[in-house]
């Protein structure tokens, strides 16, 4: 087992990773349980595939859980799903002494943040992500937030975990559609600031994605301590540093929109085709060579990832596009910033783009 810290001072949280750990979680959630009792959150996906050996680990270690199931899906992370799950954990008496724990994907994670963060003005949470993208990324960082009809994540709150238990035997029962998506936002950790990392991507990610543990391990563990040294240095996203985690999301969230948040295009999918219109707009504007955006599309076409709107199934015009844009959450003075690169491992943040030159770029992309 490894342990890496998010250093957040007097928030700071470890990051356990190791294979089996799900087998040891009584042992290692011991320390948060309160009167031995956790209140678990999962979804009826998870519950159906490590629930079992979940409550099991958890009974090994003299732990008693309450279990929480919901519906799987983006959908789910909604006002009406805040509302009856906050009603549930009320009648099951939680008090902020209590960890909730979230077993399961982004959505839950997400979801299950948000509510440790309001329900009786806060309580701890952990993250046990089963999914390769939260493994990799929306477990880390303590954003929480459920969607709205305007847009993605625009209701929520940082409230950062006080424990990420990540254990890969978890995604072996993860469809190969779900790990290719959380293996977009590994690569880009590659493409932000590690070249090395990228250059390994392209070497080894076939093998990830054919299931070699080994990869999964040192992909999850380079990705997680890249996004924990992020965040120790940009909490909330003022200093123009954690921003650049955002790369491919502002195109990936239009793209999200306009397929209504449904399994038509997972999240993962959605940034792996943002990233290579990033790179594409980085090119066309001059900011980086044209073969350094055809050399992220070939990757992402390699691995069977969507790299351009016909592949993430989208036809909709770049104004249209632009529109969903304009509910994005980091919106300021009206204008939107851009997470463009000059390279590989060279991201950078613009806050210069004009969304009607985006609109004309994405009409031709």
């Amino acid at each position: 087992m490894k342990s890496i810290s998010v250093g957040l001072t007097d928030r700071a949280y470890p990051i356990l990773l190791g294979e089996g750990l799900l087998t040891k979680v009584g042992e290692l959630l011991q320390p948060y349980a309160r009167k031995n009792r956790l209140i678990v959150i999962t979804d009826s996906n998870v519950a159906a595939s490590v629930g079992a050996a979940f409550q099991s680990g958890l009974a090994n270690g003299g732990l008693e859980a309450e279990f929480i199931t919901l519906p799987p899906g983006e959908a789910t992370k909604s006002w009406d799903r805040l509302e009856s799950l906050c009603d549930a954990l009320l009648t099951l008496g939680v008090e902020r002494s209590d960890h909730l724990v979230a077993l399961g994907g982004g959505v839950i994670g997400d979801l299950v943040g948000f509510a440790a963060a309001i329900i009786k003005r806060g309580c701890s949470f952990i993250q046990v992500p089963t999914t390769l993208l939260a493994q990799v990324d929306s477990s880390v960082g303590g954003k929480t937030a459920i969607n709205t009809k305007a847009g993605k994540n625009l209701i929520g709150q940082f409230h950062q975990p006080a424990l990420v238990l990540i254990d890969p035997s978890a995604l072996d029962s993860l469809p190969l559609r779900d790990t290719r998506a959380g293996y977009a936002e590994i690569v880009k950790y590659g493409l932000i600031n590690d070249p090395a990392f990228f250059e390994w991507c392209e070497a080894n990610g076939s093998q990830l994605l054919a299931g070699s543990r080994a990869a999964q391990l040192h992909a999850i563990e380079v990705s997680v301590r890249s996004k924990a040294a992020i965040v120790a240095a940009d909490e909330r996203e003022t200093a123009d540093i954690r921003a650049l985690l955002n790369l491919g999301h502002t195109f990936g969230h239009a793209l999200e929109a306009e397929t209504g948040y449904s399994d038509k295009l997972l999240h993962g999918e959605a940034v792996a085709a943002g990233m290579a219109l990033a790179f594409g707009y980085s090119a066309r504007i001059g900011r980086c060579d044209a073969a350094i955006s055809a050399r992220v599309v070939a990757h992402l076409q390699a691995v069977g990832l969507p790299h351009d709107l016909a592949s993430a199934g989208v036809s909709a015009s770049g104004e249209k596009l632009v529109s969903h844009m304009l509910h994005d959450k980091k919106m300021a003075g009206g204008t939107l910033p851009f997470i463009l690169a000059t390279g590989v491992g060279q991201a950078y943040l613009d806050r210069s783009v004009a969304l009607t030159d985006v609109a004309a770029y994405l009409d031709q992309a």
